[in-house]
C-alpha cells in the first residue's frame, strides 16, 4: 500500500507514517516516479525504471566494493567548524549541524580498509549527501590522512568522488585543499601505490581540478556527470547550447579523460581485475584456444609472384591476418582496456590495456586495423592520431611505475596524415613516444606483427627486444609510394620492395631486430592458433630474460643498443680492383 493523504491516517500520526513511506518508497529525481525501496536497493541503488544511479552513502559504497561486505572504518582528523564565521541565509555552523544530523557523518569524507578480490585496499568516499560532497578543510585533511594511511600500509588507494566542488563557506581555505590533496597524491605516485579514481555523479569544480584527475586509472560510473564548470554556467558564458551528452561519463571517455565507463553492477569485478594486475598477483597461464576465420587461402592474391619481397608485403597486409585485438583475445587473460590520452581524445587506432600475458601481469599496446568496414573506419585502419601516441606514452609510464613489462604489437601503415593530427602535434607525439620507450625502466618487448610503417611504427618499437613475424615488413615508406616517387611509376612497386630490403630476414641481417618469429607454412592468416602459441612463448621467454636485469640498467642497455645500430651495416660491399 502507498501511504498518502487519502489513506485515512490521522493527522497526529502523519510524521510517523511519512517516515515509514520514505523508508518504503524513493522518488527518482530523473523520471519522477516512485520506486519501491527494496527494488531500488537490490538494483544497487539505481532506478529500475529509467536507470538513474542515485548517490550512494559511504556504507553502501563499501558494501558494494569490498569482499563479503567486510570493511573497517578508519579514524580521520577533525578540524574547527567555522574558521571564517561565515553566514549566508543560515550560518555555516548550522549547516554543518544539519548535515551531520542527516548523514550521521562528521564531514564529507569517510574511509575504510577492506579486501577487494583478495587485495587489501583503502577506499576513500566523498559523500555527496553531506553538503553536496563539497571539499573544505575537514575533507582535505581526511583525504590526506587516508592517502598517508594507504602509503604506510603499502596498499592500493581508491578515491570515490561525488562533489559539487570546493566549499564556498571556507573560501580560500577550501581552495588550498586542491594543492594540499595534490601533494598527497604526488606522495602516492612517488611510493608507487596504485591510485584508482571512481568518478560518480556528480563530480565537479575543484575536486576534478585536483586529486580526482590525477589517478593511474580513471573509472567513470555510467550515467555520471563530470566536469569543471557547470553546464548552465558554461552556456551562459559562451551563449550557445551545449550537446546533450556534454559532461557525461561517455563524453569524458570520448575526450580521453576516463579509461572506461563502468556500470555500477560491474564495478567490483572491474576493480578486481585491475588490482590483480597492478599488484602483480600470480595467475596460471591462459590456455590459447582460437579459431582461424574462414577464408579461401587457395585464391591467388593479386600481385603475388612479382618478387619475394613484395609477396611479403601482401602477406603482411592480408586481411585475414590476426590483428591486435585478436592477439589480446587469444593470448591475454583478464584483459582491461584502458583509454584516453588525458588531454584531448580516445584514439581507437591505438589500443592499450593491462592483463596477464601467459600468467605475467603486463601493459600491452598496439595498433588495431579493424576487420569489417565499420571497425576499419572506427580504428582508422590502424593509423593513430597524436592522441593515440600520447596514450601509448601514458601506458609506458604506467608499466614503469608498477614494474610491469610493456609489450607492444605494432601493425600500421604509419601515423595518420591529416589536418587534425598536424594541429595537435603529430610529429611531437611520435617523437615523445620514441623517447619515452627508450627511457622507461621496465622490460619493453616490441613485436612487428604485420606492417611496420615509418615513424608510426617505431614510435612503439624501441624496446629492449624487437621481434618480427616471419611475413611482416618494416620500412620508412610503402613500396608503392617509393616507386611513385623514385621510379615515377607505381608499377615498379615490386622492384622497389626488393630494393628497400624490408623483410624480416633483411631486418635480422642488418641488426635492426633481435628475432624472427616463425609463422605457419601458409602464413599467420592460415593458422591463428599456431601463430599465437609461437608468438606468446617467444615474448614470454624474452620477458623472463629481461626481468633478470636490474631495472636501473634496462634503459641504458636499450639506449646503447639503438645508438650502435646501423653503424657497421654494409650489405653490398663494392668490388676492389687490384692495381696493375
Amino acid at each position: 500500500m502507498l501511504f498518502g493523504k487519502k489513506s485515512g491516517i490521522k493527522n497526529n500520526n502523519r510524521d510517523r507514517y511519512d517516515r515509514v513511506r520514505r523508508l518504503m518508497w524513493i522518488k527518482c529525481e530523473s523520471c519522477g516516479r516512485l520506486v519501491y525501496y527494496k527494488d531500488y536497493k537490490d538494483n544497487n541503488y539505481i532506478c529500475p525504471r529509467c536507470g538513474r544511479a542515485f548517490i550512494m552513502t559511504p556504507k553502501q559504497r563499501f558494501d558494494l566494493m569490498f569482499d563479503n561486505n567486510g570493511w573497517e572504518k578508519i579514524t580521520l582528523p577533525k578540524v574547527s567548524d567555522d574558521p571564517l564565521n561565515f553566514t549566508d541565509r543560515v550560518s555555516y555552523k548550522d549547516r554543518l549541524t544539519e548535515a551531520r544530523s542527516e548523514t550521521g557523518c562528521y564531514d564529507a569524507i569517510t574511509t575504510a580498509d577492506g579486501i577487494i578480490g583478495g587485495v587489501k585496499t583503502t577506499v576513500c568516499v566523498l559523500n555527496g549527501d553531506f553538503m553536496m560532497g563539497s571539499m573544505g578543510r575537514a575533507a582535505g585533511d581526511g583525504i590526506i590522512a587516508s592517502i598517508e594511511h594507504a602509503i604506510e600500509l603499502k596498499q592500493p588507494f581508491i578515491m570515490v568522488t561525488c562533489s559539487g566542488g570546493a566549499r564556498m563557506q571556507e573560501n580560500i581555505l577550501s581552495l588550498m585543499q586542491m594543492a594540499r590533496t595534490t601533494v598527497a597524491v604526488n606522495k602516492l605516485h612517488a611510493n608507487k601505490i596504485p591510485y584508482i579514481v571512481l568518478l560518480t555523479d556528480p563530480t565537479f569544480g575543484g575536486v576534478t581540478a585536483s586529486f580526482a584527475m590525477l589517478g593511474d586509472i580513471h573509472i567513470a560510473e555510467a550515467g555520471a556527470r563530470i566536469g569543471f564548470a557547470g553546464r548552465r554556467v558554461i552556456e551562459q558564458n559562451i551563449r550557445e547550447k551545449l550537446p546533450s551528452n556534454f559532461q557525461t561519463a561517455d563524453y569524458l571517455y570520448e575526450h580521453g579523460m576516463a579509461d572506461m565507463v563502468v556500470k555500477r553492477e560491474d564495478l567490483k569485478k572491474t576493480l578486481e581485475k585491475i588490482l590483480a594486475v597492478l599488484t602483480k598477483q600470480t595467475k596460471e597461464p591462459k590456455s590459447i584456444q582460437v579459431k582461424t576465420p574462414q577464408n579461401d587461402h587457395s585464391k591467388k592474391i593479386r600481385g603475388m609472384g612479382e618478387s619475394l619481397a613484395y609477396d611479403k608485403v601482401l602477406l603482411a597486409r592480408n586481411e585475414n591476418r590476426p590483428h591486435f585485438l585478436d592477439y589480446i583475445d587469444g593470448i591475454v587473460d583478464d584483459w582491461t582496456y584502458l583509454a584516453g590520452d588525458r588531454l584531448y581524445a580516445e584514439d581507437p587506432a591505438m589500443c592499450s590495456g593491462i592483463g596477464f600475458w601467459r600468467g605475467i601481469p603486463a601493459v600491452i599496446i598496439g595498433q588495431e586495423k579493424g576487420r569489417t568496414i565499420e571497425s576499419r573506419q572506427k580504428h582508422r585502419f590502424g593509423m593513430p592520431n597524436p592522441d593515440g601516441y600520447r596514450k601509448a606514452q601514458r601506458m609506458m609510464r604506467l608499466g614503469e611505475k608498477f614494474g610491469l613489462p610493456v609489450i607492444s604489437l605494432f601493425d600500421t601503415a604509419g601515423a595518420f596524415a591529416g589536418r587534425e593530427g598536424e594541429e595537435r602535434g603529430q610529429s611531437e607525439a611520435v617523437a615523445s613516444s620514441i623517447a619515452t620507450g627508450l627511457s622507461i625502466k621496465t622490460p619493453y618487448i616490441c613485436v612487428n606483427v604485420g606492417e611496420g610503417g615509418s615513424g608510426g611504427a617505431i614510435a612503439i618499437g624501441t624496446g629492449d627486444r624487437v621481434l618480427m613475424l616471419e611475413n611482416a615488413i618494416y620500412s620508412v615508406i610503402a613500396p608503392e609510394s617509393c616507386a611513385s616517387i623514385l621510379w615515377k611509376d607505381n608499377k615498379f612497386k615490386a622492384v622497389a620492395a626488393t630494393a628497400m630490403k624490408l623483410t624480416a630476414r633483411d631486418m635480422a641481417e642488418m641488426g635492426v631486430i633481435d628475432e624472427i618469429v616463425t609463422e605457419p607454412s601458409g602464413g599467420a592468416h592460415t593458422d591463428w592458433q599456431t601463430t599465437m602459441e609461437i608468438l606468446s612463448t617467444s615474448v614470454l621467454n624474452h620477458i623472463k630474460e629481461l626481468q633478470k636485469i636490474p631495472l636501473e640498467d634496462l634503459s641504458a642497455k636499450r639506449a646503447e643498443k639503438f645508438i650502435s645500430m646501423t653503424r657497421d651495416v654494409e650489405i653490398y660491399k663494392p668490388e676492389h680492383k687490384t692495381a696493375d
